[in-house]
């Protein structure tokens, strides 16, 4: 049997990196490839600094790597990261466009949104990408709540993208997924206080200048509501289909309706509706509570005739791993299960 990505990590995460955590645990190993028996990966250092502590480690990574049964070979490569922040500015008005284009590389761009805020739907994009990245599509993850950014923090990433030119934007890559936030670009608490032009000019620029290369799917993380943003994505890419979260009561469901409606207006099929903590189960006692209620998103995808996607628990672990920078589908357990299957279904349908 051939040495696994899960396995080779988990030897990174026994390194411990400068600065701080592990070589795992930080934003540093890109384009890790685990084929046939042979490992390679770049680490990727801020500062000239680490990458010569990086380079001291390097030999002793190899090992520990080499030791692993059904390893052939092992290379690595260390490297330092543009440690400038982009030159360019992100908002400003929109330049005019005839229509939807294309991203070049991206086969879909998959909307995941909501009626209103406070149904997970952050928290579902993030799980949910990281999940399709463990199945093997190549996943891009745009978090397009331009006042809530919430992505940098779930995906456990906090350094600017490089930008090498002034206008082309290098995106991070954590947990297997390439995404871009403009909370990257923010100083931790600065508030984004712009009107609908500037809102749709960011959407623009994070759509067209960030260098997504090859993916198979793009999830954009849509801000809460029929506003701008979701208008302005409609307008500039053409979106293959949409994700609708909701909580299963009926306040939730009548904004998750209000998102259906702006869905069909803007010309995008929707995929399916997710029903988001929709059982809680008690770690002491196994007892199982619907907190919310329960089955209410199901009832709601039967009448309208369209895709019920599945159920997503209420469980301590997916807060926890979204503070902690490591979103719980990344690792193993019912919750990471619940996404698997999740991720699987959009496989079969098409849809990611």
């Amino acid at each position: 049997m051939g040495v696994t990505r899960e396995q080779v990590l988990a030897v990174l995460a026994g390194f411990a990196a400068p600065g701080g955590g592990t070589i795992a645990s930080r934003d540093i190993v890109r384009v890790l490839a685990v084929e046939g028996g042979a490992v390679r990966f770049v680490l990727e250092a801020e500062s000239p600094e680490m990458a010569r502590a990086l380079e001291a480690l390097r030999p002793d990574v190899e090992a520990k790597l080499r030791a692993l049964p059904g390893v052939a070979s092992v290379s690595i490569a260390t490297s330092t990261a543009s440690a400038a922040p982009p030159s360019l500015k992100i908002g400003g008005h929109p330049k005019p466009q005839a229509g939807p284009k294309p991203i070049p590389g991206v086969a879909r761009v998959l909307a995941v949104g909501s009626g209103k805020g406070g149904v997970g739907k952050s928290t579902v994009a993030s799980n949910l990408a990281v999940a399709l990245a463990r199945a093997g599509r190549k996943v891009g993850l745009l978090d397009a709540d331009i006042y809530g950014p919430s992505q940098p923090r779930m995906m456990g990433v906090n350094r600017r993208p490089a930008s090498p030119d002034g206008k082309t934007i290098l995106p991070i890559t954590a947990h297997g997924v390439t995404m871009m936030s403009i909370g990257l670009m923010l100083n931790d608490g600065e508030a984004v206080i712009w009107r609908g032009p500037m809102l749709m000019g960011a959407i623009q620029q994070m759509l067209e200048q960030v260098a997504w290369g090859e993916l198979d799917v793009l999830i954009v993380d849509l801000p809460p509501g029929t506003g701008d943003v979701q208008l302005s994505l409609a307008q500039k890419v053409p979106v293959s289909g949409a994700l609708v979260v909701s909580t299963p009561q009926d306040v939730a469901l009548i904004d998750a309706r209000r998102a259906l409606s702006m869905f069909s207006k803007l010309g995008v099929p929707v995929v399916g509706l997710i029903e988001n903590m929709s059982t809680y189960v008690c770690p002491n006692c196994g007892h199982e509570a619907h907190l919310f209620g329960h089955g209410g998103v199901a009832a709601e995808a039967k009448e309208l005739g369209l895709p019920f996607m599945g159920e997503l628990p209420l469980d301590l672990s997916v807060r926890l791993g979204g503070d902690a920078g490591t979103p719980i589908a990344a690792g193993e357990g019912p919750v990471a299960q619940a996404y698997a299957r999740l991720a699987a279904t959009l496989i079969e349908t098409g849809a990611a």
